[in-house]
């Protein structure tokens, strides 16, 4: 998986690629515990991201819960596997998904 981070003045969005699995879910919980602090609006762009596990959801589930305190987080470019397993999950009621 390759993690590109950007901020500007705030809004920090994250570029996923590759899959977000048991393996590389502690590699982007380390990369999201190092912005939320600082983000006012978070986003992901999924465009080219492969697979999501449940290991992933959770860290996403973790960085929605600390935005709803203090912003707004979107996630953008959900091919129709990934918004399958949201669909399945749940997780596009609970998520910002354009």
């Amino acid at each position: 998986m390759t993690i590109n981070t950007t901020n500007e003045n705030g809004k920090i969005t994250v570029a996923l690629s590759g899959r977000l699995d048991s393996v590389t879910v502690p590699e982007f919980e380390g990369e999201l515990n190092g912005i939320l602090d600082e983000a006012k609006e978070l986003c992901f762009d999924f465009t080219d991201l492969e697979y999501i596990s449940s290991a992933g959801l959770r860290v996403l589930l973790k960085a929605q819960k600390a935005m709803n305190t203090k912003g707004t987080m979107t996630v953008t470019g959900v091919n129709e596997i990934i918004m399958g397993v949201f669909d399945i999950t749940g997780f596009s009621d609970i998520l910002n998904i354009k």
